[in-house]
Order: structure tokens, then C-alpha cells, then sequence
């Protein structure tokens, strides 16, 4: 309506009358507040059909001066982006005209790769949005102008600093009435750095591949199945080489696939049998057991609880048969030993808290219950089980059915035993360079990011070395856990195998029984690396929620992702050049 009466200023004057202004003056208003009277007055009276007479001329006009006012003074206010060559000559030649105004090449965040890794990569706000309001004073006090376009999440985020450059610094100079009469440069603006990541592309879309299409394979006769994950990380210097989750969910009657990445280092499980290589080590450490320790494999019974057991019964066994067949039993018996305590059959158990402390210390020198240290905003640190540690609580624990990690933990867990006791913290960037004028063309490097060691773990080398044998075995021998998968492959894999019985976690009622009650299910896991005499990826697989324990979904993803690692390094090793398809990349 406003834009309305400026367009037509003598049909406005009359749209108030003498006699009503005199009115208001009789009541005592004057000055200002007669002005604004008068103003609603006229506004009031600017009818739909007076509207209908604005040209679509004088609504993209009106478009512009709305865009023009709304943005901050003396910062720069997009007015249109996607100018075509002939707009953007014609307002550049009448630039001594159009005081304020100027053309400009400004950029924008493309994400290639067909949306590979893309929840990682975080967003950038636009110029609308501007600063985030919660950093507000952060990014004003480093002279960003409140419209900037910044990271708001993830990686975006947290190298914002490195990759939004240096503006163009220039003195405004105004006359009396605070028009600005002319600008002059005082420094010229300097382009942001690139970030090169870690993550291999070509194998990070393998990866994605085989979680999408396992899931949908098992989906059929897993109604609880909605999500799964995989890291995979040099263990050598902690480069995190793939991070990827998928999720299923329900959108008008269809399945779609999301991305859910995040979900390795922002969700977080009970990872069952794969920690049983940590307990082992705790107790070693603790001198509770020592390499070559036997227990005998029957099922134990405490009491006032049912009896607790491995999915088999295995007799007389050492602690390398025990990580080979995944025993239950002789993790409990190696907490017990580790909380002083002699089983006795049908007796009380009483455990003090600072067993479980003592346990929870040793799982995270590998990285199980703290933050793996990795280079993005909002990593959990994974879930301490029930507040009361109830004496039979250190029991569950042992097997990995009492505290929640991550799939980045489950990873960084595994790289450190790989690799002889080094926790590496997982590093997504390799290097930050230069930018470069031509698209194909690579800036020189102006920061290598070094390995860097969080922690050596407090165990002796035979002790990481005798878990390291037992993981073999699970991979390589017999009757072993991870036999089916993994005997015939070349690459020479070890690892751990997991089942930890749970209750589902998700949001959809299908994992809720007539009463509301969560139902039980199991999260099946993997975490190995390969070749096992000398590792040079490890990897954790994680599929929460599944009905059929052994369904072995873990192992299918964990062998299609190590076929494919080697696979694509066998290429470039021969020479054959490799390449993520990219349709939507220009």
C-alpha cells in the first residue's frame, strides 16, 4: 500500500479530507503523531481494487527496493543472483548512475559427487539467513557483516576460518546528509583456502553402495532394520578413509534412503562382543589373568538372577579359544577376577563402583567412552549404562552389553589394538591449500595436518600381541566367529565379531509392542583390519535393531567393504584408472 501512495501522491493527498484532519487537531494532535494519524488513515483507505492497478513492472520494482532496504548499512545486499551476460553489462556501464550499486562475480558452494558424504560436509547459510544468531558475536567481532554466508555445520563449519578468506577492505566517504559520495580501496580481499579431505571418494561410494543395498536386502524380513554404519581408517595415522551411514525411512508410502554419516560419531550403541578384545586386555593388565589363563565354559548362575552363559557351551578354554568362539563365560569370569571376586554358584555378588571405573579406564585408552578427538563439532562420547551398577552390571559390561559407543569409537578402538597401542586421533583433512583460478588446477599446500597420537596405551606389547592372534583366529581358524566371511579372502583380515542383545531405539511405533513397550532385538557388529601382520585399513561396522541374530548382515557389509578397499587398490597399483561417476557435475 505504501509503494501504492508514492506512485500516485495526488490521489493519496485526497484519500484524507480537511475536516478530518481538523478533527484531529481539535483532539490536541499535532506534530509527529498527527502525521502518523493521518498516514494510518490514508493506508487504511487504499482498497484491493487500487492495488490490482501495480503493473508486474511495479511489483519486481518493489521487489528490488524491499531487498535494498532489508539489509544492513554500509554491508553489501544481494539484490539478484543468476544475472544473465546482458543484465549484468547493462547495470556495470551505468554504474555512475546508479550510486550504491555495483556487479560483481560472487561465489556459491557446489557439493559434487552425487551427494557422497554430504551430511558431513555441513552446510553454508545464505544471505538471507546470515550469521547464525547463536554466534553472532563470535563472527562480528572477526569483521564478518551480519548477511555473510558462513559454515553451520560439520565441516563447513568447523573450518570456516580457513575457508571464507579475506574481504576487500574499503573507506566509505559520505557527505553531510550520510550519502555516500565515493569508495576507495585500502586492501584487496584474498581468497579462502581448499581443504583436501582424506576420505576417498571412489571408495566412500562403494561403501554407501553396499550399505544401501544390503539394507534393502535384509529389510524384507527385518521389520526393526533402519539404519547401519561403517568406518574405515588407516590405523597408521589415524586418516579416516570412509564415514558412512545410511538410514531408511518412511516418505509417503515409499522407502527412501537418507544419508546419515553423522550417525558414526553423533549416535551410539551397544556394541556387544567386539570390546571383548579390551576386557581381555584390562585383564592382563590388571594382572586378574594372564595370557594362557583358562575358565571353565558352563553356564553361571548368581543369586536371585537367571543363568548367564555364552551361546554355547565350551568347556576348559584360554583366552585365545575365548575371543575365537566369542565366549560369554569367560569374560565374566575375567571380570570377576578383575573385581577380586571367586565364583560360587548360586552366591550373592557385591561389586563396588570403582571396578566399574577401573574397567571403563582401560576401554578408553582405546577410545571407548571418550570423544575420539576427531576434527568435527558435535561427537558424543557414547552412553554410561544404567546409574545404579548393580554388582551384575560388571558382567554385562565385559561383553559389551552395558555402556553405548559409537562406530567412529568402535573404529578407533580397533585401529589401536591394529596397530600395537597407538590411539590415533581420526583426522577427515589431509591437507589446506591454496586456491587456484583454473578448476582442474591444485594450489600449492600451505598446511599438512601431521598423525597425531592421543595416547599410547598402559599395556605391554605381547599382552596387544596375544589379542591380536586371538582376533586372527576369529577371521582365519575353524570354528572361528568370523570364519564364514572372511576364510578365503586374500587379504589376510582379523577381527571381532559382535551381538549385543538390546531394546529398540528408533522413533517408528513398529519397534513397539500393543503396550508401548520397546521390544527386544540385537545390534550385530564387526570391527577388524587386514592384512593382520601388518595393517594398513581397519574398519567397524555397526547395524543396530536386527530381529535374526545370526543373519550375519555385519559380516556381509564388513566383506563387501574390505573387498572393496582391495580391490580398488589392486586397480591403481596395475595402473587402471579409477573414477567416482559423477552425472550432475558440470
Amino acid at each position: 500500500k505504501d509503494f501504492w501512495m508514492q506512485l500516485n501522491p495526488k490521489i493519496t493527498q485526497n484519500l484524507v479530507s480537511k475536516k478530518e484532519i481538523d478533527k484531529f487537531r481539535e483532539k490536541d494532535i499535532t506534530g509527529k503523531e498527527l502525521d502518523k494519524k493521518i498516514e494510518e488513515l490514508k493506508r487504511k483507505r487504499v482498497t484491493d481494487e487500487n492495488l490490482q492497478e501495480l503493473t508486474a513492472k511495479d511489483i519486481e520494482v518493489l521487489a528490488i527496493k524491499s531487498k535494498m532496504s532489508s539489509g544492513y548499512q554500509m554491508a553489501p545486499q544481494i539484490i539478484k543472483k543468476d544475472v544473465s551476460e546482458k543484465e549484468y553489462t547493462v547495470i556495470s556501464e551505468n554504474l555512475a548512475n546508479l550510486p550504491g550499486v555495483d556487479a560483481s562475480v560472487d561465489w556459491e558452494r557446489l557439493y559434487v559427487n552425487d551427494g557422497l558424504f554430504r551430511s558431513v560436509l555441513g552446510n553454508v547459510s545464505n544471505t538471507d539467513e546470515g550469521l547464525p544468531r547463536e554466534r553472532l558475536d563470535y563472527y562480528l567481532v572477526r569483521e564478518y557483516s551480519r548477511n555473510d554466508r558462513v559454515g553451520k555445520s560439520y565441516i563447513e563449519q568447523q573450518y570456516e576460518d580457513v575457508l571464507h578468506g579475506t574481504k576487500k577492505e574499503v573507506r566509505s566517504i559520505a557527505d553531510k546528509q550520510g550519502n555516500t559520495i565515493r569508495t576507495e580501496t585500502v586492501s584487496e580481499g584474498k581468497s579462502g583456502k581448499n581443504l583436501t579431505l582424506t576420505i576417498d571418494m571412489e571408495l566412500q561410494k562403494k561403501v554407501e553402495e553396499s550399505i544401501e543395498k544390503i539394507l534393502k536386502t535384509y529389510k524384507g524380513s527385518e521389520s526393526m532394520l533402519d539404519r547401519a554404519f561403517v568406518v574405515m581408517i588407516n590405523p597408521k595415522n589415524g586418516q579416516v578413509l570412509s564415514m558412512a551411514g545410511k538410514k531408511l525411512v518412511e516418505k509417503d508410502g515409499k522407502t527412501e534412503v537418507e544419508d546419515y554419516a553423522l550417525g558414526t560419531m553423533t549416535s551410539s550403541y551397544e556394541l556387544g562382543s567386539t570390546v571383548k578384545g579390551a576386557t581381555i586386555l584390562t585383564g592382563f593388565e590388571t594382572k586378574a589373568i594372564t595370557p594362557g589363563t583358562y575358565f571353565y565354559d558352563a553356564p553361571m548362575k548368581f543369586k536371585g538372577t537367571k543363568e548367564k552363559k555364552s551361546w554355547k557351551d565350551f568347556g576348559n578354554i584360554d583366552d585365545l579359544r575365548a575371543l575365537q568362539v566369542s565366549s560369554n563365560v569367560y569374560m565374566f569370569n575375567t571380570a570377576l577376577k578383575i573385581a577380586g571376586v571367586d565364583y560360587v554358584r548360586n552366591s550373592s555378588l557385591d561389586i563396588k563402583q570403582e571396578y566399574f571405573d577401573k574397567m571403563r579406564y582401560y576401554f578408553r585408552q582405546f577410545g571407548l567412552g571418550v570423544p575420539t578427538g576427531i576434527d568435527l563439532p558435535n561427537e558424543t562420547a557414547g552412553q554410561i549404562g544404567r546409574k545404579d551398577n548393580q554388582p551384575g552390571f560388571l558382567l554385562d559390561f565385559s561383553i559389551g552389553q552395558y555402556d553405548t559407543y559409537t562406530p567412529l569409537q568402535l573404529a578407533q578402538y580397533i585401529s589401536t589394538i591394529a596397530n600395537g597401542g597407538y590411539r590415533m586421533k581420526p583426522q577427515i583433512i589431509q591437507e589446506i591449500r591454496e586456491q587456484t583460478v583454473q578448476k582442474d588446477e591444485i594450489g600449492k599446500v600451505v598446511h599438512s595436518l601431521e598423525p597425531v597420537v592421543l595416547n599410547r596405551v598402559d599395556m605391554k606389547e605381547d599382552y596387544i600381541n596375544q589379542v591380536k592372534e586371538g582376533f586372527r583366529r576369529v577371521f582365519q581358524e575353524g570354528d572361528g566367529t568370523g570364519v564364514r566371511a572372511f576364510q578365503k579372502v586374500p587379504y589376510k583380515p582379523a577381527g571381532k565379531t559382535g551381538t549385543a542383545q538390546t531394546v529398540y531405539g528408533g522413533e517408528s511405533d513398529i519397534g513397539r509392542n500393543d503396550k508401548g513397550e520397546r521390544m527386544k532385538c540385537y545390534n550385530l557388529t564387526l570391527a577388524g583390519y587386514a592384512p593382520y601382520d601388518d595393517p594398513e585399513v581397519a574398519f567397524s561396522v555397526v547395524v543396530p535393531w536386527v530381529i535374526n541374530d545370526k543373519s550375519g548382515i555385519n559380516s556381509d557389509i564388513g566383506k563387501d567393504v574390505l573387498d572393496a578397499y582391495f580391490e580398488l587398490k589392486n586397480k591403481r597399483l596395475n595402473g587402471e584408472a579409477t573414477k567416482v561417476d559423477n552425472p550432475k557435475e558440470d
